[in-house]
Formats: structure tokens, C-alpha cells, sequence
């Protein structure tokens, strides 16, 4: 770490940075741990890393000491102002954007800086909608992602057909990419601890883009959103009264229940919604 740089409470103390609830805001400051985050998404000098909320910049700090190029997207504009410090001492190659990451395109902020990096300690009120917002624009904006979720959303993530977790996020981040578990993060890791334990996950190898992507979302939010019922019902929304066809054409049962689906399973059903 640049050695003119304070201590990060010593950065929340003087510019106030208590933790909003309202923007999902739970710091990381041990800088052991954003370094193995770094290490996790295996950060060269040679590489352009996009960072969401970066709040007093702890994993910013351990981005930065990797040689890499980092651009932030910060909506709190107390944050900005206490980034300035951690952009003068390493020498500019941090650019921090003020906008809400939601709204914000990434292609248009990182033209001719893509594919990027995109390591993040996502703020928890908004991390499923970036995943999938990341996962749709897949290879054309990211090559490797890192990003931690309470530990629940990674094992939705994670899941595996049969399982409880598994659902529409399991579906749509394995059709999309390659996930896996990098390592857990305790509660009390982060200031403030939040009530559930944290997860970094890695994501490889984005896909090309899946055709009939906007067909699975709709295939998947129907079977899982009544995950206890048959298929043939289920399923009514999407095929209407052609739902036994559909199913008898991917040659699925049509009693058969959501999470006992693999993925291209889903995958065939969302081809033919799509046609």
C-alpha cells in the first residue's frame, strides 16, 4: 500500500462515511482479505478493472497496488470526494465515476478499455440485478468477474438441479458463464457486519451471447415462481394452451417440477418460447 495513505477508519472518521443502509453499504477494510479478493480474480498490472461501489476505496486500495487500471462507479458522493486522496498517491490510474451502477453503461464509460476485469464488494440491495445486467452483456464487456453476495445469493448462484437454491439465478449464471466458489467472508469482516455471512464468487469464460435469452428469463421466472406446482401448470403463462406440446417437443415430462430440470433442459423450453 502507498505508504502516503492513512489507515481506512482514519478516511470514514474524517470524511463521515457512516454506512448507509439505503444504498446497501457494508465496508471491507481489512485489507488482507481485499487483497485475496484481488488474488481471486487474478488482477495483473496489465489489466483494466471496473469496481462498484467502492465506499473509502479498501478494496480499491488492493486493486490499485496490483499495477491494474481501475475504474469506479460510486453514487455516494461523500465516497468521491475520499477516493481523491487514493487517486493522487498511485499515480492516477484510478477513474472514479459519479453515477448510480444500475443506470450506467458500462460499454459507453469503458469504450476501448473492454473486455475489462469487473471486481467488486456489491452493495446487497442491488447485486442480483447487476449480475444479470453483467451476464446479458457478457464477453463484449467482461473476460473475469469477482463479486461477493451474501453467502444465500452464491448458493442460488451455485446450485445444482434438485437442490433447494437451485432457480432462475442458478439457471441464467450458468447458461451465461462459468461460476464457482472462491471463498466465504464472515459477518464481522465488514464494517458494519451485516446479519449474514458474505461469499466472493468468480466468474469465467462468459458465454456468447444465448439467443433466446430474454425467452429463459421468462421460462424461468414462470417455473420457479411456483416451483411446488407440475410444469404443465407452471408453465401455462409462457405456452398457454400449447404447454404439453412444448414439453412433449423438449421431451420433458410434463409432471415433472422446476428444480428437477438441468440446465439444458430449461435451455430447449426457452428456444421454443422464443420461436
Amino acid at each position: 500500500m502507498s505508504a502516503s495513505l492513512p489507515p481506512l477508519r482514519d478516511i470514514i472518521d474524517r470524511y463521515e462515511l457512516g454506512a448507509k443502509k439505503s444504498l446497501g453499504q457494508h465496508f471491507l477494510l481489512d485489507l488482507n482479505m481485499t487483497r485475496k479478493i484481488a488474488r481471486a480474480a487474478s488482477v495483473m498490472d496489465s489489466d483494466h478493472v471496473l469496481e462498484i461501489g467502492p465506499g473509502p476505496g479498501g478494496l480499491t486500495r488492493a486493486l490499485l497496488e496490483t499495477g491494474a487500471q481501475v475504474t469506479a462507479i460510486e453514487r455516494d458522493h461523500r465516497c468521491i470526494e475520499a477516493l481523491s486522496d487514493t487517486a493522487a498517491a498511485f499515480e492516477n490510474r484510478l477513474s472514479v465515476i459519479e453515477a448510480d451502477a444500475l443506470a450506467a453503461n458500462e460499454l459507453d464509460i469503458l469504450a476501448g478499455m473492454t473486455p475489462v476485469k469487473i471486481v467488486a464488494n456489491l452493495p446487497y440491495n442491488i447485486s442480483t440485478e447487476l449480475l444479470i445486467k453483467w451476464l446479458k452483456a457478457g464477453a463484449a464487456l467482461w473476460s473475469v468477474m469477482a463479486l461477493m453476495f451474501q453467502k444465500e445469493v452464491a448458493d442460488r448462484i451455485l446450485a445444482a438441479p434438485g437442490s433447494k437454491a437451485y432457480g432462475r439465478l442458478s439457471v441464467i449464471s450458468q447458461t451465461t458463464s462459468l461460476p464457482s466458489r472462491a471463498f466465504n467472508l464472515p459477518a464481522r469482516a465488514f464494517t458494519p457486519p451485516p446479519k449474514v455471512d458474505s461469499t466472493v464468487v468468480i466468474f469465467e469464460q462468459p458465454r456468447e451471447a444465448f439467443p433466446a435469452l430474454a425467452a429463459l428469463e421468462k421460462v424461468t421466472q414462470a417455473a420457479f415462481s411456483q416451483r411446488r406446482k407440475m410444469l404443465r401448470s407452471s408453465l401455462k403463462p409462457v405456452f398457454g394452451d400449447n404447454v404439453s406440446g412444448a414439453l412433449l417437443t423438449a421431451g420433458i415430462e410434463e409432471t415433472r417440477r422446476a428444480e428437477e430440470l438441468s440446465i439444458d433442459q430449461f435451455k430447449s423450453l426457452a428456444r421454443l418460447a422464443a420461436t
